[in-house]
């Protein structure tokens, strides 16, 4: 198990809001369209997403945005 120590954790909506720029309607609509990372379950009334997975949501997305810009 190669992981960085950064990548394990969970980020609270805030902080998702925050690193994304995304409101919360449209973080959940997204999770619904399938194109969000889902969160988990961190407590009995506590959701978090993993820092991982925004991570990589977030890498994949400059990737196109690259790729897509140059196209141009």
């Amino acid at each position: 198990m190669n992981q960085n120590l950064e990548d394990i954790g969970f980020l609270r909506m805030p902080d998702v809001k925050k690193l994304t720029g995304l409101g919360r309607s449209s973080i959940y609509q997204m999770m619904a369209d399938g194109v969000f990372p889902r969160s988990v379950a961190i407590g009995s009334r506590a959701v978090g997403w993993m820092v991982r997975d925004i991570r990589g949501w977030l890498q994949e997305r400059s990737l196109r945005q690259n790729i897509n810009t140059a196209d141009i």
